[in-house]
């Protein structure tokens, strides 16, 4: 695949602090590679700090969408001015930018459609909350049975999209929790999708939104949104 063709999609919620570095990582390791700020309604000063940054643009949305309506938006944009890849890496400065070739790498080897970087394979990463991988554990079982796909990080927000990815999932995108949703959807349509084993960190400021109390609601909601992809009458990809 050709990286240049490529845009990087960061969805931001109150990442005033974490921003610019995610940004720079990226103009550093890939420079090649156009960057897109979604800002999803931040209360703090996550827009004007993204704009302080050359050669990016900032979509500043009018209310608070959540994680998939702002990739959702990213993926609309991309679809719109052409791009043939779209990246997404996180505001919270845990996925690392010089990671995104071995996406890229996997997806020219394999032809795959979407690829996930995930954190729980053959690198020694940071890993989450303990609770937050019992969840992913009981999601990759989960998708061996409706799908028989390993899946080892289906949460994982570190992904790289090919055209007909982009073009789908900016008409279906799951509002809160996307990821483990999208794998379905991708799946059902008949795209590819692979992982690749890639090094993340730790949050750099700030804290989740995924805490300890609301891990039940965000498990029950996603199990709940994956059954209803898996039942729902497939749509038109073309």
């Amino acid at each position: 695949m050709q990286i240049e063709k490529t845009l990087a999609v960061i969805p931001a919620f109150n990442e005033q602090n974490n921003i610019l570095k995610v940004i720079r990582d990226i103009q550093t390791s890939l420079p090649e590679v156009d960057i897109l700020v979604i800002n999803d309604c931040s209360a703090d000063n996550t827009s004007a700090t993204a704009k302080l940054a050359t050669g990016v643009k900032v979509v500043d949305l009018p209310c608070n969408l959540g994680i998939g309506g702002a990739v959702q938006t990213g993926f609309k944009y991309a679809r719109d001015a052409g791009y043939e890849y779209m990246v997404q890496i996180d505001g919270d400065g845990q996925h690392i930018a010089g990671e995104v070739r071995k996406l890229a790498d996997t997806m020219a080897r394999t032809g795959c459609d979407m690829v996930i970087g995930s954190r729980f394979l053959d690198v020694k990463s940071f890993r989450t909350t303990w609770a937050r991988r019992c969840g992913i554990k009981i999601f990759y079982y989960l998708f061996r049975l409706l799908i028989q796909t390993k899946i080892s990080d289906s949460t994982s927000g570190f992904r790289l999209y090919n055209r007909k990815s982009i073009d789908l999932l900016s008409r279906y995108y799951a509002n809160d929790y996307p990821e483990p949703d999208a794998i379905i959807l991708l799946n059902k349509h008949g795209l590819r999708l692979c992982e690749v084993g890639v090094t993340m960190q730790p949050r750099q400021n700030g804290e989740s939104s995924i805490t300890l109390l609301k891990s039940p609601y965000y498990m029950a909601k996603v199990l709940l949104s994956i059954f209803c992809s898996c039942t729902r009458t497939r749509g038109r990809t073309g």
